[in-house]
């Protein structure tokens, strides 16, 4: 636990000096919230990039490369007069305390683990509350990626019934929205992006009602499109080519053997 405290206290101290107005690097005393803020995303999902590839030699790297993000702000923060590092790690002691009553509390740990997800929210909702967030989908963070905003939305109009009972009638609103996306197509641009994200959100609305994520699941599909278009250019590389030397029939050829290898290995279909 020393050790612990001993690197906090000297990462704080590493980023105090790098934000020292007079000592300090440039680049990082230009810095303000704004600015930080995509890289404190970007560093977010490189963590769950670790993750997913089960670098776990990269992941302490990357959850550092996060850290810093933390403390980068706080930094900002205490030199403002706002808050410090302190008052973040306080903020979330406190907030964990206080969402497990089961724990550190007196209520009981015997319940299920959809029991602790229904009072988990209750504790939030309550939460919300002492913000004077009223609405049922304030709180609800800008910053997300779209996707995972779209669900979470969702699931919280869905908590006051504001959702369709069944899958089968997601899929309907998918059908309607993409012959509205079909209709738009040589219309308005600013029309055809907006029947673009009601398509999308019916998408995310459909992978929550499948129970699937549908962050996760662009995620793998990437993955798979980024494996198999790999597997063109060193088929083409072979023969001394480049992608833009092949044709879309060739290249749609070493695709489709590509997948069937990938077949051949694993189940999942594509």
């Amino acid at each position: 636990m020393s050790d612990a405290r001993n690197e906090i206290d000297r990462l704080t101290g590493i980023m105090a000096a790098l934000r020292d107005p007079k000592t300090g690097c440039p680049w990082d005393i230009e810095q303000d919230f704004a600015s930080i803020s995509p890289y404190t995303i970007e560093e977010a999902h490189e963590v769950a990039d670790a993750v997913q590839r089960q670098a776990w030699d990269e992941l302490p790297g990357e959850l550092g490369d996060l850290l810093l993000q933390v403390v980068f702000h706080a930094q900002m923060a205490a030199e403002a007069g706002m808050f410090d590092f302190a008052d973040v790690a306080r903020a979330i002691s406190d907030k964990l305390v206080f969402r497990h009553p089961h724990i550190f509390g007196d209520e009981s740990r015997d319940k299920t683990a959809e029991q602790q997800v229904r009072d988990w929210e209750a504790i939030k909702a309550k939460e919300r509350a002492a913000k004077a967030e009223r609405g049922v989908l304030d709180g609800v963070a800008l910053g997300l990626p779209a996707l995972t905003r779209a669900v979470k939305l969702q699931n919280r109009a869905a908590r006051v019934g504001f959702d369709w009972p069944a899958t089968e009638q997601v899929l309907d609103k998918l059908a309607e929205e993409t012959a509205e996306l079909v209709a738009a197509r040589d219309g308005d641009p600013a029309h055809l992006a907006e029947e673009m994200g009601d398509l999308l959100f019916v998408m995310a609305n459909l992978a929550r009602h499948l129970k699937i994520d549908p962050e996760e699941a662009l995620r793998a599909a990437n993955a798979k499109f980024t494996r198999r278009f790999r597997s063109i250019e060193q088929a083409l590389a072979a023969q001394g080519r480049r992608p833009e030397e092949s044709t879309l029939e060739e290249m749609d050829a070493l695709w489709d053997a590509a997948k069937a290898a990938e077949k051949g290995r694993v189940t999942p279909s594509a």
